[in-house]
């Protein structure tokens, strides 16, 4: 008899992230899972303990790995100021096929558990926090660097920021044509480097 061939728990994280945020939470099926992780249900319980578990994990990673992207973009960057606004101009620059290429799954969850699994919801809205607060402490790097005045607030800034990503984010989701995509990402990213003093 066979033995089954032990799992990479990174890789079949990040198979359930992209299969859970392509389908989301409810639509999900346990036979969905067992073909994108290519393993039977008592594995995949064994692993992860419950399909909520398991979105829970995935969610984590996902907000992770978006964390240390915007981490990076600003740490390349000539200035805390350019680099949020490169930040925005890169979802113009997603290849197509890029999986990225669709609403973020932290705004996809809470709009599919927000009524259903609060703690689903709740985990959600606090990695989406995390993130404005990542965002918010781009703009006070700026702030120390001189890029902006005295009086600039970096978490309503941030608060800004956050809401044209999400619309960018929509945009792409919906297929929005490259060079439509292109002026609004600059129209956005032209803002943020207007802020500049």
């Amino acid at each position: 008899m066979t033995r089954a061939s032990p799992y990479d728990r990174d890789r079949t994280l990040d198979a359930a992230m992209s299969l859970f945020w392509n389908k989301g939470y409810h639509a999900t099926s346990l036979k969905d899972l067992e073909a994108a992780l290519n393993m039977k249900p008592g594995s995949i319980y064994a692993a992860f303990k419950s399909k909520e578990n398991l979105y829970l994990l995935a969610l984590q990673a996902y907000f992770e790995r978006s964390r240390q992207a915007f981490r990076d973009m600003l740490a390349q960057s000539s200035s805390p100021l350019r680099g949020l606004a490169d930040h925005l101009r890169g979802f113009a620059l997603l290849p197509e096929a890029d999986a990225t290429r669709q609403a973020c799954m932290l705004t996809k969850t809470i709009v599919d558990t927000k009524s259903t699994d609060p703690l689903i919801a709740e985990r959600s809205r606090e990695y989406l926090e995390g993130i404005r607060l990542e965002i918010a402490a781009g703009f006070e790097a700026a702030k120390i660097a001189g890029e902006l005045g005295p009086q600039a607030d970096p978490n309503r800034l941030a608060r800004r920021y956050q809401a044209n990503v999400a619309a960018l984010r929509l945009e792409l989701h919906q297929g929005t044509n490259s060079a439509d995509l292109h002026d609004l990402a600059e129209d956005m990213a032209g803002e943020v480097e207007a802020l500049r003093v």
